[in-house]
């Protein structure tokens, strides 16, 4: 979905564009637990949540420690006739850092480990000074922007999806087990799920916005 907002010069008052159906709405000051629809098809708007800027700051954390975590411990060990071997992510990069392979290594590595780690440090730079009530930083919309744009590419769930494929596989050749690196990538998912259930975009933009700062640039992004 995407979200895109404007200025009604008639009106002074701001207008959002429905994600799905292109329908404008004027803006409307709304209170923590209301939801605003499209009167068209009822696509959600805008939903704010009491204290969301918050929990969203503590997700942002919980998603980076899980991450490095995710990299130094343990993935999976593997064993067969008494002999066995464990490994982390960390160890795998190293081990295809001086062949062809490199590039790959270096592509998965910051689909699932990068992109999300970048992710969350932008979403902390953009809320942290909003939910102490400070102004924002100077590139507090820009970073939103880059967040909302990252978003799609944070693939931690793919990749867990794709290594269980794997494993079915592989778990008729040898004695598979599965490491804390690899549930510390399924809470992950969990904490992606928690974090867009909290997520309202148009309150984060207002929040920038009342602060004085301009969001001429603001992405079009998904409707939370």
């Amino acid at each position: 979905m995407e979200h895109d907002t404007g200025f009604d010069l008639a009106t002074g008052r701001g207008l959002i564009a429905c994600p799905l159906c292109d329908a404008l709405h004027l803006e409307e000051a709304m209170e923590p637990g209301e939801t605003a629809r499209c009167i068209r098809c009822a696509t959600v708007l805008a939903k704010p949540r009491q204290g969301a800027f918050a929990q969203l700051i503590a997700l942002s954390f919980t998603s980076m420690v899980l991450l490095v975590g995710a990299i130094f411990f343990p993935f999976l060990e593997v064993s067969t006739m008494g002999f066995g071997n464990a490994s982390s992510l960390f160890d795998v990069a190293l081990a295809f850092a001086d062949g062809v392979l490199l590039p790959l290594v270096i592509a998965v590595l910051a689909m699932i480990v990068g992109l999300p780690i970048a992710r969350s440090f932008l979403l902390l730079y953009t809320l942290v000074p909003l939910a102490q009530g400070r102004p924002p930083h100077r590139h507090a919309a820009r970073a939103f922007r880059w967040s909302e744009i990252l978003r799609p590419w944070s693939m931690a769930e793919i990749f867990v999806i794709g290594t269980a494929v794997a494993l079915v596989k592989v778990a008729g050749l040898a004695s598979v087990h599965l490491g804390p690196a690899f549930w510390a990538f399924c809470a992950l998912i969990f904490v992606n799920l928690a974090s867009r259930a909290f997520m309202c975009q148009t309150s984060i933009w207002d929040a920038i916005e009342d602060a004085g700062m301009p969001t001429t640039f603001s992405p079009r992004t998904d409707a939370a």
